[in-house]
């Protein structure tokens, strides 16, 4: 069996779009996932606020890693966000990923992105299919 850093090393290296972000491994655990990254010019729409679609897209990848980390191939079937403040160009960003249910075909996982002083950004929840495929 592999471990969650092992795990996250397959998923990652052939991850372009996690790599695109610029996306940092802070930690790999079993059921989490603690990321940081940068909000970079490109990220930012017209409003010059990062796109929903950026901390979206961050929080997918922390809840991909963390539900993976059991070495189980799992696949998201529903997700949801909220954005409860914008983010600026160069502003960085930390997403913490916890299991909070596991069973063996289902588990349910919640995301906190917050900026790197502690506030609180977007609140994201996903539920994933267990495959029965390891990694």
């Amino acid at each position: 069996m592999k471990t969650p850093s092992e795990v996250v090393d397959l998923m990652y290296n052939n991850d372009a779009y996690s790599q695109w972000l610029g996306i940092e491994r802070i930690a790999d655990g079993l059921g989490t996932s603690h990321l940081k990254m940068q909000i970079r010019k490109e990220m930012c729409n017209g409003f010059e606020i990062a796109h929903g679609g950026i901390t979206y897209s961050f929080a997918d990848s922390a809840l991909a890693f963390a539900s993976n980390s059991h070495g189980v191939k799992a696949v998201s079937v529903e997700t949801s966000i909220s954005h409860v403040l914008p983010l600026h160009h160069l502003d960085r960003i930390e997403a913490k990923a916890i299991e909070k249910h596991r069973s063996r075909k289902i588990g349910v996982y919640e995301v906190e992105i917050s900026k790197t002083d502690g506030t609180l950004v977007a609140l994201f929840k996903g539920t994933v299919y267990f495959t029965g495929k390891e990694w």
